[in-house]
């Protein structure tokens, strides 16, 4: 294959992204149709790639010496492309029928499309230079996504997600500098690039300015406490919320922190280290805290907001583990997460869409209404919680199993965050399902008489993401020796 094919991918939704303000659609038909096609064709040119990887790196760019903007198709890559390239198309479809009672649609999947493009350029990456480029390029393509509505709530929130991105990205570009001063390359190769003979003596520096990177990048994956943006974010469209919280900017951040650790600075280098167990205590802190925070939230989407931040540990504290069990357990509920937590955000979107209730307490019987929202949601907090045989229990498995295999304290005693995690995760999840199902006797059913589910366009996807989420639970064996040979080095 001509490895140009690589950079269309990324190219071709920036480019007719930004071309949707040029064209004047007399019907919302037409715009959907031109966007769909544009997310059809671009999911479709990615897994061509995918299927029929090309060997070697495609150089875009030149910017000096070593400063070179390349894309190359590895394992990781592939992984986390693939996620992006299956749900990209459903949320699309999601998005349609939510955005019709918004302003500036013509604003939103101008942003919407070329986010896609731009994530496709974190997947693809081959060096920390274009990482780090298109990731800054994220945190600004996303910016009037949170800020679409442009009240005082969202303008609000638009200036905590960039404060809190830039600062993130001050950190990050110190590990940026010092992999360019002390690596034989930018180039992302398993194990890492460090030159020990350049680091010398200054080991203890190097791993100081690894925890500085991973809290950088640790900003978007909304490690504590630098998760505030990610539960204020949720002012934004559904559509947006679940693009943040499931898919593009909090895996990016996940995903590069999976970069610098096993294809920067390398395990062997960081591996029993202080800086290892830096990493482990901000994730289980994380994981707690989170998990938490969720219980007591009585806002739907900003408790699910905190159930992400626990969750996005999950996948620090198995990279943090630095082990190829670790990376495969990060790199499973990296997956499994995204096609749950996707489906809870949608569920919660649809809820709001038809009902226009946004607080726990207000959703009392609405179960027999919006059976098929319900039942998704059910399915997905199901698996979210770790219930067998369900995906999320496949990934949690993974971890532990990970975590017992490496055997050090701070693993080990993941572990049991992990079990404490799960069943805070079934209370604050389940106190939803019940509230919906079983409102009590007292419930005047009067009140919720209007309440029906949305139509094919919003069930559609949680439909076809309930059934993956059953059928990964079930056959999950194929793709998790593919993670395990990609977390071994092996692709």
């Amino acid at each position: 294959m001509n490895l140009t094919y690589i950079i269309l991918p990324v190219v071709l939704p920036i480019l007719f992204g930004a071309l949707i303000p040029l064209f004047h659609f007399k019907k919302r038909t037409a715009r959907q149709w031109y966007v769909m096609a544009v997310v059809l064709i671009n999911s479709l040119v990615t897994f061509y790639i995918l299927l029929n990887r090309p060997e070697g790196t495609f150089q875009a760019i030149n910017l000096a010496g070593r400063l070179e903007v390349s894309f190359h198709v590895d394992g990781l890559g592939s992984v986390f492309a693939g996620l992006i390239a299956a749900l990209w198309p459903i949320a699309t479809l999601y998005s349609f029928e939510y955005m019709k009672h918004e302003k500036q649609e013509n604003k939103f999947f101008t942003f919407y499309t070329m986010t896609y493009g731009i994530t496709m350029g974190i997947a693809f990456a081959s060096n920390l230079m274009t990482l780090y480029m298109f990731y800054e390029m994220l945190t600004l393509i996303t910016l009037p996504l949170v800020m679409h509505s442009m009240d005082k709530k969202s303008i609000l929130a638009g200036r905590k997600y960039i404060f809190y991105s830039i600062g993130g990205a001050a950190f990050a570009f110190i590990g940026f500098i010092f992999i360019l001063a002390y690596g034989n390359g930018m180039d992302f190769v398993y194990g890492g690039v460090l030159n020990y003979e350049a680091i010398g003596n200054k080991d203890q520096l190097l791993r100081f300015v690894y925890v500085l990177a991973v809290l950088g990048f640790g900003v978007k994956a909304a490690i504590f406490p630098f998760h505030g943006w990610l539960p204020t974010a949720s002012v934004a469209p559904t559509p947006v919320t679940a693009l943040l919280h499931a898919v593009a900017v909090v895996k990016a951040g996940a995903f590069a922190i999976m970069r610098i650790t096993y294809y920067s600075f390398g395990t062997d280098f960081l591996h029993g280290t202080w800086a290892q167990n830096v990493i482990l205590i901000f994730a289980l802190v994380t994981i707690l805290y989170g998990s938490s925070r969720a219980v007591k939230e009585q806002h739907l989407k900003r408790r699910l907001a905190y159930s992400t931040v626990s969750n996005l540990s999950y996948i620090i504290f198995g990279v943090a583990l630095m082990t190829p069990m670790g990376l495969r357990g990060g790199l499973t509920h990296m997956v499994f997460h995204a096609i749950i937590k996707i489906t809870l955000f949608f569920c919660g979107g649809a809820i709001l869409y038809k009902t226009k209730r946004e607080y726990i307490y207000e959703i009392r019987g609405i179960g027999k209404k919006m059976p098929v929202v319900m039942g998704c949601f059910s399915v997905a907090a199901l698996g979210l919680i770790g219930v067998p045989p369900l995906a999320g229990f496949i990934s949690k498995y993974n971890l532990a199993t990970a975590a017992a295999s490496e055997g050090s304290f701070l693993a080990v005693a993941g572990i049991y965050v992990l079990i404490i995690s799960a069943l805070l995760t079934a209370i604050y999840l389940f106190s939803v399902i019940i509230r919906a199902f079983f409102p009590g006797n007292d419930f005047d059913m009067e009140s919720v008489k209007d309440v029906e589910d949305p139509n094919w366009l919003m069930k559609l996807p949680l439909i076809v993401f309930c059934i993956a989420i059953v059928v990964f639970g079930f056959c999950s064996i194929p793709l998790v020796d593919y993670l395990t040979d990609i977390a071994s080095g092996l692709f």
